[in-house]
């Protein structure tokens, strides 16, 4: 049986945003470790996201909060201790972010080998 062809509408029009979010080259990384560690603290988060820096850290936590993946807990302390963990709906993204993290690893070999053929095409050194 042959799938429906999808239709364009304004809902999956309006998916493009969300698409956009996990498709950040950050927003996949930290819903994995958020996934695996379960709840962190920001410096925790970021000592654990190799190569983020505080603000953009800062920008994807705020992003994947109003997106309803990431809740972010603030404790009355001086200091005051904040924390972030998956929601549920962020926790059904997690599944899928597994299966990419999954991929990659089972393909990398493959990727690696068409990046070598295709510098050497193209005359560029090895990266």
């Amino acid at each position: 049986m042959a799938k429906a062809l999808l239709q364009h509408t304004p809902a999956n029009c309006h998916a493009r945003e969300m698409l956009a979010r996990v498709g950040d080259k950050w927003s996949v990384y930290v819903i994995h470790v958020l996934g695996g560690a379960g709840t962190l603290r920001f410096n925790e988060l970021r000592s654990r996201v190799d190569g983020i820096s505080q603000r953009m850290l800062t920008v994807t936590l705020r992003g994947l909060e109003r997106d309803g993946l990431v809740v972010r807990t603030v404790f009355p302390e001086v200091p005051p201790r904040v924390e972030y963990a998956l929601t549920p709906l962020g926790s059904t993204l997690r599944q899928l972010v597994c299966g990419l993290v999954e991929w990659s690893g089972a393909h990398l070999p493959e990727v690696d080998a068409a990046r070598a053929a295709y510098d050497a095409r193209h005359g560029r050194p090895n990266a």
